[in-house]
């Protein structure tokens, strides 16, 4: 069933455990979250960020109407949430194409104008009746103003919850986007800080950099939303390598997106229950 982000977020905030959140680019990507929500039993939000919208040629709707056909099709619970919305234009189609949250990014911007966007953005969409994430300055490794060497201040980030009025908040913590291997060290003490300073949830932005042990301990430490994008790329492609390799006269799409779906829907299981496993014997 298709469900609130808020809801996911907050049922997740309450226990003390973490929500998966998974950008999706194609239909294989929606399916492979859905399938692994249904096989796990756990909830996800699938993510679809302004970059996918583009690919798709500026329209949200295709994507955004695979992502509620998969959720009617189970039991499993899934929420649809905007990612990385820059443009304005996106940001009010948000409740149209069926999503319940956003995430806006105005992190690009000079931080008094990161909060103004911000708190404008967030009074519009809560008039929507929409979750409202954000971030105060752009995580290690998405374009040239955040290195991945920079981390959130407590004090920096429970002043923009408060201008902004926000629901949740990215954080930069040691985790970098588009990261392949999963070698990113996490500032645990920092994590516990922030969440003590900041009354949101907390989002972990470039998880796919992160070994499951430490994306365990983040979420110890108070970190809520884990989002997952280039681990399922990763996957997807390195299917479609080993397919095409073995037979290189494979014209059919079916014969090698089979394979990458597969490949998708085993590491998205394998977030799904990191995150609710214990590392205790």
């Amino acid at each position: 069933m298709l469900c609130r982000s808020a809801d996911l977020i907050a049922e997740a905030h309450a226990s003390g455990s973490g929500i998966a959140a998974f950008n999706v680019i194609t239909l294989e990507h929606v399916q492979a979250v859905a399938d692994a929500a249904r096989r796990t039993g756990r909830p996800a939000i699938v993510q679809i960020s302004q970059n996918a919208v583009r690919h798709h040629g500026g329209d949200v709707m295709p994507l955004a109407a695979a992502v509620a056909a998969a959720a009617r099709g189970g039991e499993m619970r899934l929420a649809l949430h905007l990612d990385h919305v820059e443009d304005m234009a996106l940001l009010h189609r948000t409740a149209e194409c069926g999503a319940s949250s956003v995430m806006f990014d105005a992190s690009r911007l000079p931080d008094a104008e990161n909060i103004a966007a911000t708190r404008e953005a967030a009074r519009w969409a809560h008039g929507q009746g929409l979750f409202v994430e954000a971030e105060l300055g752009e995580i290690g490794g998405k374009g040239s103003a955040h290195t991945p060497g920079v981390r959130t201040d407590p004090a920096d980030a429970a002043r923009f919850v408060d201008e902004t009025g926000v629901d949740a908040l990215a954080v930069a913590v040691g985790s970098s986007h588009a990261m392949v291997s999963r070698t990113a060290a996490l500032d645990l003490r920092l994590i516990e800080r922030i969440s003590e300073a900041v009354p949101v949830p907390l989002v972990l932005h470039g998880s796919s950099g992160v070994p499951h042990t430490a994306l365990r301990a983040a979420v110890k430490h108070g970190m809520t939303k884990i989002n997952i994008g280039t681990l399922l790329n990763v996957s997807f492609t390195r299917a479609v390598r080993a397919t095409l390799a073995q037979d290189p006269e494979v014209v059919d799409p079916r014969r090698y997106l089979g394979p990458a779906r597969d490949a998708m829907t085993d590491a998205v299981s394998d977030c799904l229950m990191a995150l609710t496993t214990s590392d205790s014997p």
